[in-house]
């Protein structure tokens, strides 16, 4: 009996560590950025890869107005500047781990692609770090000439929908960067193991604040530590008085 036992305990830690070995981290520090800088596409690459996951892009080199979405990278700390010109700016100013690099996305409405991660294979992801850059944060903290300032009822909604190998949805996570007043400031793990195993993960926003020509709140999150396995590490102890609100569907 204690033989059996013996084998069992060797064998399920046989596919622990085999776990551990085989899975990645999008951690973004395998990217090279000048100080205070960041990368938006404008290379015409159309995305960039990091740990196993390609994050696509897609950048518009007009003369007169250049644009991007899908996702960038940065390594800007300035956590005070708002509006447009701190689209690249997490509101933490670093890392979700205090590191250098993170990644921010912007959700384009007239985007032919939403922000979309695709794993070098399929697998089930642990889940991923995210908060709002300083457009996004500093517009609904105070409003501005497109957005109002938040208030009970108001809300700032990520989805991440999860695609498995033959091209279907696996469920959806929700994470709210915003309920109320409370407007999250630093990185939140959001669990992402309920999507089951995917190949693509596809990134959406929505927000009370939405007129007739769509929504008003800047549609841009941050996002560090895809697939890290220690997420009470880096986890906030909630100080900013904000919460994760998620929820899971199938």
């Amino acid at each position: 009996m204690k033989r059996f036992f013996a084998y069992v305990f060797l064998f399920c830690l046989f596919f622990v560590l085999a776990g551990s070995v085989n899975a990645q981290t999008a951690d973004f520090e395998n990217l090279s950025l000048n100080s205070e800088s960041y990368w938006n596409g404008s290379d015409i690459s159309g995305g960039f890869y990091s740990g196993g996951f390609t994050f696509n892009n897609n950048y518009v080199n007009d003369p007169l107005y250049p644009s991007w979405d899908g996702f960038a990278y940065s390594n800007i700390t300035t956590t005070t500047v708002a509006g447009a010109g701190a689209q690249y700016n997490a509101i933490t100013g670093s890392g979700a781990d205090g590191s250098e690099i993170y990644a921010v996305a912007y959700v384009s409405s007239f985007a032919e692609n939403p922000p979309t991660i695709t794993l070098d294979t399929e697998q089930v992801l642990s889940g991923a770090f995210f908060t709002n850059n300083n457009y996004a944060f500093y517009s609904m903290r105070d409003g501005d000439d497109f957005a109002k300032e938040f208030d009970e009822g108001d809300w700032f909604k990520l989805t991440i929908t999860g695609i498995d190998a033959e091209g279907t949805e696996t469920g959806t996570v929700e994470f709210k960067l915003a309920d109320g007043t409370s407007i999250v400031k630093t990185w939140k793990w959001v669990d992402l193991s309920g999507l089951g195993a995917v190949t693509q993960l596809i990134f959406e926003l929505s927000s009370s604040d939405t007129g007739d020509w769509g929504m008003n709140t800047p549609a841009y999150f941050c996002i560090d530590n895809l697939n890290n396995d220690d997420s009470v590490e880096y986890d906030s102890d909630n100080s900013d008085g904000s919460s994760c609100f998620i929820r899971s569907m199938k």
